[in-house]
């Protein structure tokens, strides 16, 4: 399960290659839809991209930083950069499909 973060551990989790970072909340319906999803994602890509969450609510400092507009949105960090910003529930196939081509793009 992906690790609930804070932000004094997003340097360290994203420093090296590509990590998803979930911003969430626990009363959004749309993350709640989400969140299997990434689980599945998480194991099905083990050893080639890591996940990890941030509570909104928690943490609006960090939402501010990286323009959380609306969640859930997930930011794809490479090397501890954020690179794209992925907005709204996408199915399992999609957001497969969209790591696929991320990790072909590092290959």
């Amino acid at each position: 399960m992906a690790k609930n973060i804070t932000p004094k551990d997003l340097a360290d989790v994203t420093k090296e290659g590509l990590t998803l970072v979930d911003f969430w909340a626990e009363w959004c319906g749309p993350c709640k839809m989400m969140n299997p999803v990434l689980e599945e994602l998480e194991k099905d890509y083990q050893g080639k991209v890591k996940f990890a969450k941030v509570d909104v609510d928690k943490y609006q400092d960090l939402a501010l930083e990286y323009k959380i507009m609306s969640i859930p949105a997930m930011i794809l960090f490479k090397d501890g950069v954020a690179k794209e910003k992925v907005v709204g529930f996408h199915p399992k196939k999609d957001m497969a499909n969209y790591l696929d081509e991320k990790l072909a793009e590092v290959e």
